[in-house]
């Protein structure tokens, strides 16, 4: 069994400078080389473990006792069982609410979108998920009951600009796909409440036009290439939750405090050095996740607020996977975007849970402020 603080404290690398290994009792390992990979193979393997927990609906309670996770035999064999009830609640679920009005579509094996798909307009969701499917056939135009576009971990590099036309649409997920733009005429979907873009890679831009989402509360364009937050995104007046988390930010726009409603805000994996003193008029602001270490300076109140959640975080020691193959290259690399922000979701979750931040989370080290 390996400490469940550990699992949180050390991924990815560190929490907070200033909370030291000595915190938890680490022994110094006998190479820093050693030590590393025997650190990302403990880690990632219980992990998966936490993950595969929590994704099956299986309490914290189960499997962490005394600050430990349990990770024996008989555990997985209860977990099992207890998922296996669940998704047979989960598929009754299904049943009632799907029925007609889901279409859902998983597997490699699909390249395309099935023919008779078409003539469904009647469809108020998509879910559709690991597939190789590239394009997003124009005829979505005839789907005008759209709720719900659900299509993470495909092959999508561009989506149809009828698009649009989705009236009623008030969620989109096209996180880990291979966009590299957003149309404009995203735009008019002026009921959209979610939207993800994460993943995607190369993303460096949302279009103006997307100031119009005035009823967007969540959005998510993680793991791109944005320089700067877009100007769209500062005009959404009831965004609630954004993750910028690993882009390639220098800074943040003084009048970062036009987004009023502003609760949760990830920027960790970026490259700030400082975070303008706009952020102290987010009063509704209580999460902020960023990576410390290349911040120099930052509000000193940002770490005395009693209702701020300010959690900063070393970046990740993992390196990239070298091949030869620019594919394959790609491939892990998203692999390991993908692995990050499921890391960074149950992490974010268990903070939410607590009274109190644990004291190896709570605020920013001291010597990185002037």
């Amino acid at each position: 069994m390996q400490r469940f603080r550990e699992v949180w404290g050390t991924w990815p690398e560190a929490l907070e400078a200033g909370c030291g290994g000595g915190q938890h009792g680490r022994r110094l390992p006998p190479t820093p080389g050693a030590a590393r990979r025997l650190k990302e193979t403990r880690i990632k393997e219980e992990w998966n473990f936490v993950a595969e927990c929590r994704r099956k609906g299986i309490p914290q309670a189960a499997y962490c006792k005394n600050g430990f996770v349990d990770t024996s035999v008989s555990l997985l064999e209860k977990i099992e069982r207890n998922s296996l009830t669940r998704q047979s609640s989960l598929s009754k679920e299904r049943d009632k609410r799907s029925s007609p009005f889901v279409f859902e579509l998983s597997g490699e094996h699909w390249k395309e979108f099935p023919d008779e798909l078409k003539e469904q307009t009647h469809l108020k969701e998509w879910h559709i998920n690991n597939t190789l499917i590239q394009i997003i056939p124009t005829y979505i135009e005839l789907f005008q009951a759209m709720r719900i576009l659900d299509l993470p971990q495909n092959q999508i590099s561009r989506l149809p600009v009828e698009i649009g036309r989705l009236k009623n649409l008030k969620e989109l997920n096209v996180s880990f796909n291979r966009l590299k733009s957003i149309p404009l005429e995203l735009g008019d979907c002026e009921k959209l409440e979610k939207l993800d873009c994460s993943g995607n890679l190369e993303l460096t831009e949302l279009p103006f036009e997307l100031s119009n989402l005035k009823q967007v509360t969540f959005v998510d364009i993680s793991a791109n290439k944005f320089s700067s937050v877009p100007i769209c995104v500062l005009r959404m007046s009831n965004l609630q939750w954004l993750d910028i988390s690993n882009n390639n930010l220098n800074d943040l726009p003084q009048d970062i405090d036009r987004l009023e409603e502003l609760q949760t805000f990830l920027l960790y994996k970026n490259k700030l050095t400082y975070l303008p003193y706009a952020l102290l008029n987010l009063r509704k602001l209580t999460l902020m996740v960023v990576s410390g270490d290349h911040l120099v300076e930052l509000p000193t109140a940002l770490c005395e607020s009693p209702t701020l959640k300010f959690i900063s975080l070393m970046d990740n020691p993992i390196d990239n996977t070298q091949c030869q193959d620019g594919d394959e290259i790609i491939e892990s690399e998203r692999d390991r975007q993908h692995f990050d922000k499921e890391f960074m979701r149950a992490y974010i979750e268990d903070l939410k849970e607590r009274d109190s931040v644990p004291s190896y989370t709570t605020k920013v080290s001291f010597s990185l402020q002037l």
